[in-house]
């Protein structure tokens, strides 16, 4: 295989302009040696940055406006625009404008990273009521993106340094996740999961936690049938083609004790039961990675958080950290490709 002549090219969708998107964008690419291994290229609005850069005073942040990525500049930042013209930006305020900028900044970002053109996709944030449309219910991006590259299947991952959760249920309402939770889906996400952290974090032999889904993991069926008709022969059957899984475990218990530091990964039955411990330890370096897809995506693992947009309060920790770990992860698959 040829050595790549040039840096990977990492693509960042813009999200919600009345957000923090852009400010946290700003503010990691401000250092330029978070991009000294890839090279960013943001889909949105040159208007936004400049709105953004004079408000936060960052004279010396310039970028490069292409057309394409066939004009890609390395070795500087790089914007396309999405729209012929960027709508008003009034931060900390939804509008229906801003939300069909993100949605185009997303949706040209992923034809690119479909069509290999970019090696790795970081999304800002966005708003889910400014982004639906009758035509396209927008769930997530996970959901999104999932579809769009036509995936079968795929993990909602939350990242930091010392922990991975990951998620068998995700967007759903809590009354519908015992009912979504089969022994078959909980079986697709532990393999999902194992996959990505030997193929994406490069662990030889992952270990994963898988926790209970009722309280005390059930305490015997006493507190709910989960456990022992879904969960444990799951755990099993995992086990006996010699994998290391273990559970179920009480989730309270669990990351009371702090037993996370004993696993590679954290397999959660739904969203706030993984992302309340995830963010409660890594708020600010935290970073939600979509597993089991043909390409990489990161992203901040926060929201768009009007309160605070056109402050210049918002941390960056968590939009640097997302644009690190999709560099790495494209650079571990290359290497993959390499010794292959």
């Amino acid at each position: 295989m040829n050595a790549r002549k040039h840096k990977p090219i990492v693509g960042i969708s813009i999200g919600d302009i009345n957000g923090i998107g852009v400010e946290v964008t700003l503010k990691a690419l401000a250092d330029a040696r978070v991009y000294k291994s890839f090279t960013p290229l943001i889909y949105g609005h040159g208007k936004a940055l400049i709105f953004y850069r004079k408000l936060m005073n960052l004279e010396d942040f310039n970028f490069t406006q292409i057309r394409s990525v066939e004009e890609i500049q390395h070795r500087k930042i790089n914007v396309i625009n999405v729209t012929e013209e960027c709508p008003e930006i009034i931060p900390g305020v939804e509008t229906q404008e801003a939300g069909k900028l993100a949605l185009e900044a997303l949706r040209s970002a992923v034809e690119d990273l479909k069509s290999g053109k970019i090696q790795g996709l970081v999304t800002a944030p966005v708003n889910k009521n400014n982004i639906n449309t009758a035509e396209l219910p927008f769930v997530g991006h996970t959901e999104f993106i999932t579809q769009a590259v036509g995936a079968k299947d795929s993990l909602m991952m939350m990242v930091s340094d010392d922990l991975r959760v990951g998620l068998v249920t995700g967007h759903i309402p809590l009354a519908k996740v015992t009912e979504a939770l089969t022994k078959e889906r909980v079986l697709q996400k532990t393999n999902t999961f194992l996959k990505s952290l030997k193929e994406d974090f490069g662990i030889d032999k992952p270990k994963i936690a898988i926790l209970g889904v009722n309280p005390h993991a059930g305490e015997e069926g006493l507190l709910g049938s989960e456990e022992e008709e879904i969960l444990k022969p799951a755990i099993r059957e995992m086990k006996d083609k010699n994998n290391y899984v273990f559970g179920p475990y009480p989730a309270d218990g669990f990351f009371g004790m702090m037993h996370q530091k004993r696993f590679d990964g954290v397999l959660a039955m739904y969203h706030d039961q993984g992302l309340i411990p995830f963010k409660s330890m890594a708020f600010s370096t935290g970073v939600n990675f979509t597993a089991g897809l043909p390409v990489v995506r990161t992203s901040p693992d926060h929201g768009t958080a009007y309160n605070i947009a056109g402050k210049n309060m918002a941390d960056e920790g968590s939009m640097r950290a997302a644009l690190h770990l999709a560099s790495d992860i494209v650079s571990q698959h290359e290497a993959e490709e390499v010794e292959a």
